[in-house]
């Protein structure tokens, strides 16, 4: 089934049957179908159409889904920015494909003030807010009239383009088509075990394909009643479960620990919730065995951007008999797990996880070299290391790349890098993870000063600032004389990672 289709099927069957749940009001499946109509007709008169883009940076709204949907009739792309990001770092994605249309939230109006060199024709729309040379969010909505469906808008059509940044620091744009996306969303139902009859819970941020793709988009084919949270927190989200007996949930690990953490989680009725998902990095039995400690099975799933995500994943009924499993590959999935020599281990052997489907990417955008690198034969090449049982379950041990996952959040120490080196008090620098009992990981920059400098470690911290995503930031300082380097002169960051796990070793 086309994307465009998703809603308006359970408008017309159950018309007032609410789809979205946010702020404390009910949004109906008819009148969210009439909102995409409006937001795709707004858009349309915009200029966005086949191969158009349209961008928004915000927390989780109703209007983020209908302009998503929107994009899918019209044949367009949907651009969701990370607001966690800082203002250069969205300048590169909006110069790499530049949208027609940018919707901002009120609360992030001031993050674009440093945007420099956007089209002059770009419609420049508040929400929630009334700015000096922003249109309305709902004057834009009015300006528009009736615009049909792209009936050439199919299978192979992009819909969705996210940004990783990938090992050299540059962001990638990850596309992602609308078969790929209706893929995905079979993937979670047979996971899920999916009903319209499902309550569901978004409390991850939906411009990571995770929060938009594993539960929420999936959950709205199905017909479900999706609550949205603006933005996680703990005891708000325990109250919503309970109150609205929430059947579905999905969280990352440092989610999981904060709601782990709260006075409530020993009081709260968690027996409406048939399970809890849990991705994005490797968990610690310590979650899981605390979340079945209270009656609810806590199942993994597995995936990348590049995969949209659902790739492998754990049911219900195995979650108790496979704890620490990832699980099997999704209904749309193959997996491989391959040795250095691109040969297929057997079962047991740990090597790089290789992923075959018909919700993997469409490439990266205008980067032929890097999307060729990641595909051998038509399996996505993760770069994760894990190994695969008898039975089939995949069990994920480590990362290949450098990638550290901080709290959910990708960061890539080049990136990192790429800022300390331009400080003059720097001969050398790098960065790498440690692990912390709270987000998982944290990001410790390395340093060798240049001679006769000094710098405090206060003073490569405020290197960051205005630079990077407070997330990205290192919380930590190590200085060395020198950096461990191989006989080619490559750093040997496995060593830098063991000096600033046991810092007295340095």
């Amino acid at each position: 089934m086309r994307v465009s289709q998703w809603i308006g099927r359970h408008a017309a069957a159950t018309p007032r049957k609410c789809a979205i749940r946010y702020g404390g009001k009910d949004l109906g499946y008819a009148d969210f179908e009439a909102l995409i109509g409006r937001a795709a007709a707004a858009l349309a008169a915009a200029g966005v159409g086949r191969g158009g883009c349209a961008a928004y940076l915000g927390c989780n709204t109703p209007e983020m889904l209908a302009l998503f949907f929107a994009c899918a009739r019209l044949g367009a792309l949907f651009m969701p920015l990370n607001w966690r990001l800082a203002g250069p770092e969205h300048q590169q994605m909006l110069d790499d494909y530049p949208p027609a249309v940018l919707v901002v939230e009120a609360p992030f109006l001031e993050q674009t003030d440093t945007l420099r060199g956007l089209p002059k024709a770009l419609r420049r729309v508040a929400l929630g807010s009334s700015r000096a040379g922003w249109q309305d969010w709902q004057a834009f909505l009015a300006a528009g009239g009736a615009v049909p469906d792209d009936a050439e808008a199919g299978a192979d059509t992009p819909l969705l383009i996210c940004y990783t940044s990938g090992s050299t620091g540059k962001p990638k744009g990850v596309l992602l088509s609308q078969g790929a996306i209706d893929a995905n969303a079979d993937n979670s139902v047979d996971m899920h075990g999916m009903t319209a009859d499902d309550r569901v819970l978004t409390v991850l941020p939906m411009f990571h394909v995770g929060g938009l793709n594993i539960q929420t988009t999936p959950a709205l084919r199905s017909g479900c009643t999706v609550t949205l949270m603006p933005r996680f927190e703990a005891e708000a989200a325990l109250d919503i479960i309970e109150r609205d007996r929430i059947s579905l949930t999905l969280v990352v690990p440092a989610v999981a620990d904060m709601m782990l953490a709260s006075p409530r989680w020993a009081r709260t009725d968690l027996s409406s919730l048939r399970m809890m998902s849990i991705g994005s990095s490797i968990v610690p039995l310590r979650i899981i065995e605390a979340v079945h400690a209270r009656g609810v099975p806590m199942t993994q799933v597995y995936g990348a951007t590049e995969t949209c995500p659902v790739a492998a994943y754990l049911k219900r009924d195995e979650a108790l008999r496979k704890v620490g499993s990832t699980g099997r590959a999704a209904l749309h999935c193959r997996l491989r797990i391959a040795g250095q020599d691109g040969a297929e281990l057997p079962a047991g052997e740990v090597g790089e996880i290789l992923v075959k489907g018909a919700n993997l990417m469409s490439g990266y955008w205008r980067n032929p070299q890097a999307s060729a690198a990641v595909f051998d034969e038509g399996w996505y090449r993760s770069e994760d290391m894990g190994w695969l049982d008898e039975e089939g379950f995949l069990t994920v041990v480590g990362r290949k790349k450098e990638m550290i996952i901080s709290g959910g959040e990708n960061i890539y120490p080049a990136e990192l890098e790429n800022v300390l080196v331009e400080c003059e008090d720097v001969l050398e620098a790098a960065v790498v993870g440690r692990s912390d009992p709270r987000w998982g990981e944290i990001a410790v920059a390395v340093i060798v000063p240049k001679a006769g400098r000094q710098p405090a470690a206060a003073d490569i911290l405020r290197l960051f600032d205005g630079r990077l995503a407070r997330y990205k930031q290192p919380k930590d300082v190590v200085f060395l004389e020198t950096l461990p380097k191989t006989a080619l002169g490559k750093i040997r960051k496995d060593e830098l990672r063991r000096l600033v796990t046991h810092p007295a070793a340095a």
